[in-house]
């Protein structure tokens, strides 16, 4: 019974030893109170067993990083909702709630009924296949794919939302609810998809070594162009400039805005750090370590570089300016997130941060209105974070990286100026100048955020 016990004892262990090379000594010392034969018989035995193990483990882990990156950048979902909210006025905060809870949904719907297989099955170089992706895993896990695929189609479908959720704050108080939803149903279904498939699904710029490790572009810029796209064809809320001059409208909630950007700032460790899309083993859960902190650290650089900019060049600190450094810098390090140093991240975050701070009154003297900032966040700081990823990754060069940036731009701007074009002339973008200084709440909600405030 003694030897029987020390013998699979050995078994145990040898195939932890497999599995976890740490254990190989301890594995070892206990083998060798055993007859070299009965070993032998142990070691046959426990190799498949360890095979078994190790593979389940990773699978395990691989899709615990999906599920709970894919939670967290769902989450972001409230972020874009907060921030937006408080940032429009009174008058509109519930139709950016409405927008933003609708925007999810449909971008849930689409990417499931067509997104996820355009961006990832059979491939062709520019674009996938058409229709619904089948994730039913029959007889259940698959252990050669190494994840759930469920938990990788969540993970991106959340991707996809954002897209959608940064097009919502730019285009605020003067877009209709259902022309702007029929413009998310073809961005989270369409237009992202196919983009993302040049990249992430294997498409030419893969191929041409094109790098952008969580979205900069892919998603970040994608939204910041179509966003563009719609502040140009939508034109500026009434009232915005006046004589050549700046009319500031502030926003209603700036506490709600700042809960809204933490929110983000939380989100965007599982945007990033899920997108390592491993967490089998010993390195890749370093990995993730080493992405959270870069991200962490370059928010704070954007936040402090926007911070001392605004207070050297106005006098006085713009709080907006320091909410909108810290998501410029989460963007600008979102290409590449692994592999700066601590003083690279911080660089590359403080220039997201400085882009925010010359491009808000830039876009201002252009004359295009975007409520939230989101396109010098988005668009530039993804143009900025994705151009710069050579300095610190060696495999991407500076040509690729140009030419994967202005195929996005083209692509989705030229997309999105058409579709926003076709709404325009059949539907109408916008409401009536009557219901647009009355505000949308009470011209298209019918619920007002806060009714003893609707005027302002």
């Amino acid at each position: 019974m003694n030897k029987q016990i020390v013998k699979w004892g050995a078994l145990g262990l040898a195939t932890l030893a497999i599995a976890e090379p740490g254990l190989a000594a301890v594995a070892a010392d206990t083998a060798a109170a055993v007859p070299a034969e009965e070993v032998a018989e142990v070691a046959e035995v426990a190799a498949p067993a360890a095979d078994a193990v190790a593979g389940g483990t990773a699978y395990i882990f691989n899709t615990l990083l999906f599920l709970i990156g894919g939670f967290l950048v769902m989450f972001m979902a409230a972020g874009f909702a907060m921030l937006e909210a408080g940032l429009v006025r009174s008058k509109n905060v519930s139709m950016q709630c409405l927008k933003n809870i609708t925007l999810y949904s449909v971008a849930g719907l689409m990417f499931w009924a067509t997104g996820y297989s355009l961006m990832y099955v059979d491939v062709s170089g520019y674009i996938g296949t058409f229709g619904i992706y089948p994730m039913q895993e029959v007889g259940g896990a698959d252990l050669e794919t190494g994840y759930s695929v469920a938990s990788d189609w969540f993970f991106q479908m959340v991707f996809c939302a954002a897209t959608a959720s940064i097009v919502s704050g730019t285009v605020a108080e003067r877009v209709k609810f259902w022309p702007f939803i029929i413009f998310t149903v073809f961005l989270t279904g369409i237009f992202y998809p196919i983009t993302g498939s040049w990249q992430w699904g294997g498409g030419w710029l893969s191929e041409a070594g094109f790098s952008d490790f969580a979205g900069s572009t892919i998603v970040h810029s994608v939204g910041g162009w179509a966003a563009l796209a719609g502040a140009l064809i939508i034109g500026p809320r009434l009232g915005r400039y006046v004589d050549g001059k700046v009319v500031a409208f502030p926003g209603s909630n700036i506490p709600l805005a700042t809960l809204g950007t933490f929110i983000l700032w939380l989100g965007w460790f599982g945007f990033n750090g899920a997108s390592q899309l491993a967490m089998g083993t010993v390195g890749d859960v370093s990995d993730v370590s080493k992405i959270f902190v870069n991200t962490n650290i370059a928010a704070a650089a954007g936040v402090v570089a926007a911070v001392i900019a605004t207070q050297l060049l106005y006098k006085k600190i713009d709080v907006t300016m320091a909410l909108n450094g810290a998501l410029a810098g989460l963007v600008s390090i979102t290409a590449e997130p692994l592999a700066p140093s601590v003083p690279a991240a911080i660089f590359i975050g403080a220039v997201g941060g400085l882009i925010v701070v010359f491009a808000v009154p830039l876009l201002d003297k252009l004359k295009i209105d975007d409520v939230v900032g989101a396109i010098p966040v988005h668009l530039m700081a993804g143009i900025w974070g994705t151009f710069i990823v050579p300095l610190t990754n060696d495999g991407a060069s500076y040509g690729t990286q140009i030419m994967g940036i202005l195929a996005y731009g083209v692509f989705t701007f030229v997309a999105s100026a058409i579709l926003w074009f076709i709404l325009k002339f059949t539907l109408g973008l916008r409401p009536s100048a009557e219901v647009e200084m009355d505000g949308l709440d009470k011209g298209e909600v019918g619920v007002e955020a806060y009714p003893e405030f609707a005027n302002t």
